[in-house]
């Protein structure tokens, strides 16, 4: 039987004899109860106009049709007539019309997308038969629709932020933001830095980042310095320094049902965009170009009030926080305005920005605003732009210089903004900054770091003709602990986070190794676990096992040893710029040594002419569970009686006589690395010399050759593993969009499963990554590798990946160590009654294409190699559960 369009298409078609129901008939019982005293006394007046015409005059009557959105505002409106003669202001509530199916006819209406674009007809006369009211006022307590396209921030969406400095003029664009920011209050809006996020992330120019962060700093500073502080936490995507306890504890689960309820996603929607974009960002930021009406207009967001937003998710702790940090979460989602804005809200709170806004990049970016820019209310000297635009490449590379040595040799001796800020609006950059924001107790420095190197040539060429110190690097945490003149101790990690509550051993120490006249000190060490009865030391991953917070001294169960190796301040007066001997000399003859407890780090003294003695060392130390040696020059002069050896060593680096390409950048970068060294060399070194200064001194933040690190190189083992791919993760940071990290496992020869092994995120090159990317690709039904959910012959205690592989590749690895582990179930039973084995710094070597999963390395032969490597070890003969008992992964 053919359908009533075919039939229309014919000619043939004639209307149904049957009657037609008109609207009347589905709203009989509302308008029942309205005739017998309901609160809505006029809730008939249109809804029984309709009713009483049928189907074909109300068609006459309206010759377009009416879509969805134009049907709620109409039946919007009449609602607020009828509120308005009724008068229910004084009722406490809605009336009994809210709950009718006409109300669910407006909810669906104003949160239903329009299925197409077409205009709405303007409203005629109101006599016209196609007119629409003019919408009412909204009353209080009353739903309303609202769209999400408000007014944009024009202003400063059209800064040019990424302009050179030296031509950026910011009180041109201040009149106009100032009078947009009185209308929400005088703080600077959050669209402000979205401008500037937007800029950064279409460079890869370090020097274009750079200017567009000054620019937008000056911009702030003049502007509304109120809001500098807010705004460089938010740029730095954090909020507090990391020796502050203060984090978010947001989830993923919280972003993902703020998405959904303020961009109407449901869980497949969410997932497609997810699996697509892979980024959370970029999620939101797609989620909130297809939201079109809400029923809350957004209110703009200012960088204060984004961060305080933050502020109060982190501190929000007890019974009902989770339920606080949704609310607000979502608040921030919905005010965002635009997709861009709700792209980086998002990213904050997941606490991954992407601008590549790093540290450093921050510094530079001060010390630059600050030489150009003040607040209204400051006095202290700037430069103008005219005059630094005349100075010559060179001059204004030094004076930029100079800032940022101060601002940077401030941050590193203390790492808090909260302090260097107010400062920086204070006086700007100046010497007197460097006493206002330097090294105080209790707020820990940045370490000094060590040069990497791997060969021992390499290492006693550096050191040519030099006095140095080799001292075990051992595997263990290390340590800054700090104590004042009252007994107060704090103890912060290489990261400068708090410990002082995993180690309260420790800070019952330390009164007991302060020697006489000791009264305030910060010193630097490395915490191993140890067998206190034969001092016998262990590995990380036994220290690892210990616990991190509200740990009670009568339940420590793992027993620690502080093997300190510097001093840098003592009894209120900073020692990083004396010779590293000097300080070894003060920690070594000031403080009281406690066998198995405290100690110094093993070490001998040597130069480039003890090679046997260094080599045996080295040996010794790599024969003690420990990760190499650290080389440490010990005087900022080289030894007189070496400076044959120095001339040697001189001639021998002088360039080759075949000309080649210098990398193009290299040799400013290198210019400006070695800057702070030069002028130390001009004043310390008696001859002129070719080779870069080495300092003895204590330079927090930097990474110097004055100490070297030679450790065990995993690339020179000739032991390798063929492992199997068979999960993975979304990526983080420019990685979104591939998978990393991804699981390995071993093969179990006796049951065929596939056991777990490590994640390996090293050793990949980005067009590896697409590749892996696109040959695993849940999307992708045709040519999909991967599996909906963990088979069954996969064996792993671990989190849940993003996708499971289907197996069919080997990958050859590499490794630095193996190690017992309670989350990987390789070669369990093997090793361990109760722990598997994994993978420490597993790197990728290459695709095995020759060999099939089944020639995979299985449990047995990880198995050996974990036996060969513990055979090195002066542990060898004891039992493995009883030699790494309470092991544990680095980073699980």
């Amino acid at each position: 039987m053919a359908s009533p369009a075919k039939r229309r298409k014919k000619n043939d078609y004639s209307a149904s004899d049957k009657s037609v129901r008109s609207l009347n008939y589905f709203f009989t019982k509302q308008r029942d109860a309205a005739k017998e005293g309901s609160v809505i006394n006029g809730t008939t007046n249109k809804a029984q106009e309709l009713g009483s015409t049928d189907a074909k005059s109300f068609g006459e009557r309206h010759e377009a049709i009416v879509t969805d959105e134009e049907l709620a505002r109409r039946l919007h409106d009449e609602w607020n007539n009828e509120s308005h003669n009724k008068d229910i202001s004084d009722s406490g509530g809605p009336p009994d019309f809210y709950k009718s199916p006409l109300a669910d006819i407006i909810v669906k209406a104003t949160t239903r997308s329009p299925i197409d674009n077409t205009e709405a007809p303007k409203s005629g006369p109101k006599d016209s038969p196609n007119s629409l009211p003019e919408p009412a006022r909204p009353k209080q307590n009353t739903l309303t629709l609202q769209s999400t396209a408000v007014e944009e921030d024009t202003i400063s969406a059209n800064i040019p932020f990424d302009e050179s400095p030296l031509s950026f003029d910011p009180s041109k664009y201040i009149p106009d933001l100032q009078s947009h920011w009185a209308l929400e209050g005088g703080n600077a809006t959050y669209a402000l830095l979205t401008r500037c996020f937007v800029l950064v992330n279409s460079t890869q120019s370090r020097i274009k980042i750079v200017d567009t962060l000054v620019n937008l700093l000056r911009t702030i500073i003049e502007g509304n310095p109120e809001s500098l502080l807010p705004a460089v936490w938010l740029a730095t995507n954090s909020i507090s320094p990391p020796y502050i306890d203060l984090e978010l504890g947001l989830g993923g689960s919280a972003i993902s049902k703020a998405l959904k309820k303020v961009c109407g996603l449901d869980n497949a929607g969410l997932k497609t965009l997810y699996n697509k974009y892979g980024d959370p960002g970029d999620v939101a930021f797609e989620a909130k170009k297809r939201q079109s009406f809400t029923f809350r207009k957004p209110k703009p967001l200012t960088i204060k009030s984004v961060f305080d937003s933050l502020a109060k998710i982190a501190n929000s702790k007890g019974q009902g926080s989770q339920e606080a940090k949704q609310r607000i979460v979502e608040r921030l989602v919905q005010d965002a305005r635009g997709a861009e804005e709700s792209r980086y809200i998002v990213r904050t709170l997941v606490q991954h920005l992407r601008i590549g806004a790093v540290r450093t990049t921050m510094l530079i970016a001060l010390s630059r605003a600050f030489l150009l820019s003040r607040s209204p209310n400051a006095t202290f000297p700037i430069r103008t732009i005219d005059s630094l635009s005349s100075l010559k490449k060179d001059v204004l590379s030094e004076i930029y210089s100079k800032n940022e040595e101060i601002v940077k040799a401030c941050f590193a001796r203390h790492p808090n903004y909260n302090d260097l800020i107010p400062a920086l609006l204070e006086i700007g950059v100046c010497d007197e900054l460097l006493l206002r924001c330097g090294l105080a107790l209790h707020i820990p420095l940045r370490p000094m770091l060590g040069s990497i190197t791997r060969d021992m040539g390499e290492m006693l060429t550096k050191l040519q003709g030099r006095d140095f110190s080799c001292e075990f690097k051992y595997d263990g945490q290390r340590a800054q602990v700090h104590c004042d003149n009252r007994g107060k101790v704090t103890i912060f990690s290489r990261h400068l986070e708090a410990m002082t509550d995993k180690y309260p051993d420790l800070v019952a120490l330390v009164p007991k190794i302060r020697g006489e006249g000791v009264g305030s000190f910060i010193m630097e060490g490395e915490v191993v676990a140890i067998d206190r009865d034969s001092g016998e030391l262990k590995t990380f991953q036994t220290l690892a096992n210990r616990a991190r917070k509200d740990v009670v001294i009568g339940s420590v169960k793992i027993d620690v040893c502080l093997f300190a190796f510097d001093l840098m301040y003592l009894n209120g007066e900073e020692l990083l710029n004396r010779p590293f001997r000097e300080r070894r000399e003060f920690l070594r003859s000031l403080f009281v040594e406690i066998p198995h407890h405290f100690t110094w780090v093993r070490s001998i003294d040597a130069t480039s002419a003890d090679v046997e003695a260094v080599q045996d060392f080295f040996k010794s130390a790599t024969g003690t569970k420990c990760e190499g040696i650290m080389v440490k020059v010990l005087d900022n002069l080289p030894n007189p009686d070496l400076q044959a050896d120095i001339d040697t060593a001189d001639d021998q680096s002088q360039p080759p006589s075949t000309p080649h390409k210098t990398r193009k950048g290299a040799k400013s970068k290198t210019k400006s690395k070695s800057a702070p060294d030069a002028s130390v060399e001009k004043d310390s070194a008696p001859t002129p010399s070719r080779r870069k200064a080495l300092l003895a001194t204590y330079e927090p933040d930097k990474r110097l050759d004055s100490w070297l690190k030679v450790k065990k190189d995993y690339n020179t083992s000739t032991d390798t593993l063929d492992l199997i791919p068979i999960a993975g993760w979304h990526g983080q940071g420019r990685k979104s969009k591939w998978w990393s990290p991804i699981l390995l496992a071993v093969r179990n020869a006796e049951t065929g499963s596939l056991e777990a092994v490590t994640k390996c995120m090293s050793g990949f090159s980005d067009k590896f990554y697409a590749a892996n990317r696109a040959k695993y690709d849940p999307d992708n039904e045709e040519a999909s590798n991967t599996l909906p959910g963990k088979p069954s012959y996969v064996e792993y205690a671990g989190g849940n990946p993003a996708v499971w592989f289907e197996p069919q590749e080997v990958w050859e690895c590499v490794f630095a160590d193996i190690t017992l582990s309670p989350t990987y179930t390789a070669a369990i039973g093997l090793a361990s009654e109760d722990r598997g084995l994994s993978l420490r710094f597993p790197r990728f070597l290459r695709v095995r294409e020759d060999k099939g999963i089944e020639e995979a390395s299985d449990a047995e032969f990880l198995a050996a190699l974990w036996r060969k490597q513990e055979a090195r070890t002066p542990m060898a003969g004891k039992k493995a559960e009883e030699e790494e008992d309470g092991a544990q992964e680095e980073f699980e």
